[in-house]
């Protein structure tokens, strides 16, 4: 896989101001709660983000990367800085309990006629990259006995990559289940079918 400068510093800040946006809200003082307490959750929670989110944000940006390259295509990821602006905006304003985070994607080209087989299976690699994910986040949280600092990023990622799939599924453009959908109506329905059922268990307290 190859990358240039700008494209690797674009994703290290992409990475770091998600795992921000994420953990904001534990800096906030509560109530009763040194500040200093806060500022120890909130670096406590940034590991967990930055491993737990952040790793879902650049695989699924790494496999439509990965996958176009294969294709032939030519391949880059761009940093959107409206996109990172709104993001950390939404963030601060809310306290942490908002984030509206879209800070970049991959754009690709060709010079050959644009295939939709391979522009379907470039979509999907993203939002597989978060289902797997999402089992390996689930089997580390078991094998920890859901206690502890693997536990938390266990669940944590599990929970996010699973709401990362089922979103970028959605039909709708710019997401990627628009290409899915128009490359293979079964393909775009088993990975639907998937990630928003495990995302409903998830919700009614079936899966932990």
């Amino acid at each position: 896989m190859r990358f240039n400068r700008i494209e690797l510093r674009d994703l290290a800040i992409c990475w770091l101001a998600l795992g921000f946006c994420f953990s904001l809200h534990y800096l906030i003082p509560q109530q009763g709660t040194p500040y200093s307490q806060s500022v120890a959750h909130f670096a406590g929670f940034l590991v967990i983000a930055l491993v737990g989110i952040g790793t879902g944000f650049l695989f699924h940006e790494l496999a439509h990367k990965g996958v176009a390259q294969r294709y032939g295509y030519h391949a880059e990821f761009r940093m959107w800085k409206m996109g990172l602006v709104i993001a950390i905006a939404t963030a601060i304003l809310s306290f942490g309990q908002f984030l509206f985070f879209a800070p970049g994607a991959v754009y690709t080209s060709t010079y050959k006629r644009p295939d939709p087989r391979e522009e379907g299976l470039i979509s999907a690699a993203g939002p597989v990259a978060n289902i797997i994910l999402a089992g390996l986040f689930y089997l580390l949280a078991a094998g920890t006995g859901y206690a502890g600092m693997w536990s938390e990023i266990g669940k944590f990622g599990f929970q996010v990559n699973l709401w990362l799939a089922a979103f970028n599924l959605i039909p709708f453009p710019p997401l990627d289940g628009v290409k899915i959908l128009q490359w293979n109506k079964l393909a775009w329905f088993a990975l639907a079918a998937l990630s928003w059922g495990l995302l409903v268990m998830l919700m009614l307290g079936v899966l932990k």
